[in-house]
């Protein structure tokens, strides 16, 4: 008696529907992109003595030290009086914007009290400088 064993197909799977859905989803990519090259005339533009590069003004920076001192630009002010010198600062400049750096352990109330001063001055924006931490 002869049993019949398993028979193993030497076929290989139909990959037809497989390479029709790849061929459909590169048909549908290529007519939904934009190859669109964006054109311009081509202009000269005029030259100004006066003119100030936007990448050249640095924002007024905050200096918040542990100790609860503030600094502009090395020069020591009080808390008290910070609206009114920002204020007298920012008169001058383009750029109304403020950058506060203080160190790891000032209080949250006296950075509160910064930017509530900044705010009062007239600036349009205050950022808070940090430190990325160094990769292990």
């Amino acid at each position: 008696m002869q049993f019949e064993g398993t028979r193993r197909s030497g076929q290989a799977p139909n990959l037809t529907p497989l390479i029709d859905i790849v061929f459909l989803l590169l048909v549908f990519f290529m007519l939904t992109a934009h190859f669109v090259k964006d054109e311009g005339l081509p202009i000269e533009l005029p030259e100004a003595v006066s003119a100030v590069s936007l990448e050249e003004q640095e924002p007024l920076e905050v200096e918040i030290k542990l100790s609860g001192q503030l600094t502009i630009a090395g020069e020591l002010v009080a808390l008290e009086g910070l609206a009114k010198h920002l204020t007298g600062l920012l008169a001058n400049r383009d750029e109304k914007r403020i950058v506060i750096r203080g160190d790891a352990g000032v209080t949250l109330g006296d950075s509160v009290k910064v930017i509530d001063a900044a705010r009062q001055a007239g600036a349009a924006g205050v950022d808070i400088i940090t430190e990325q931490p160094e990769s292990p």
